[in-house]
């Protein structure tokens, strides 16, 4: 198994992020893919932004991080923003957000 800091752009901040959210390798991330394992980030915790969601896309196509531009980068905001808006619920308090992922509580019809 390969260390998740083996893909270009991420270090080690964002490998701990990716712990966090059940990702331990880099094969597991790939085989993920940047959009779900993005979603498992947040789920687990961490504070969507969109420059870490568009990192994650270029890491796994070996591309330098500021290389997302023009049409993909707009592409991808559309995505990130329809992500954010699934996982997040303004309505809830982060005690009850994590309440609901160990499953103490549910989600909200």
């Amino acid at each position: 198994m390969t260390a998740l800091t083996s893909i270009r752009n991420i270090g080690p901040a964002f490998e701990t992020e990716l712990q966090r959210a059940g990702i331990d390798t880099a094969e597991e991330l790939r085989e993920i893919g940047a959009h779900d394992a993005y979603a498992r980030m947040v789920e687990a915790g961490a504070k969507p932004h969109f420059i870490g969601y568009y990192v994650l896309h270029m890491a796994l196509q070996g591309r330098p991080w500021n290389d997302c531009k023009g049409a993909e980068k707009d592409q991808l905001r559309i995505a990130f923003d329809n992500l954010k808006s699934e996982k997040t619920d303004p309505a809830r308090s982060e005690i009850e957000a994590f309440m609901n992922r160990i499953g103490v509580i549910s989600s909200p019809s």
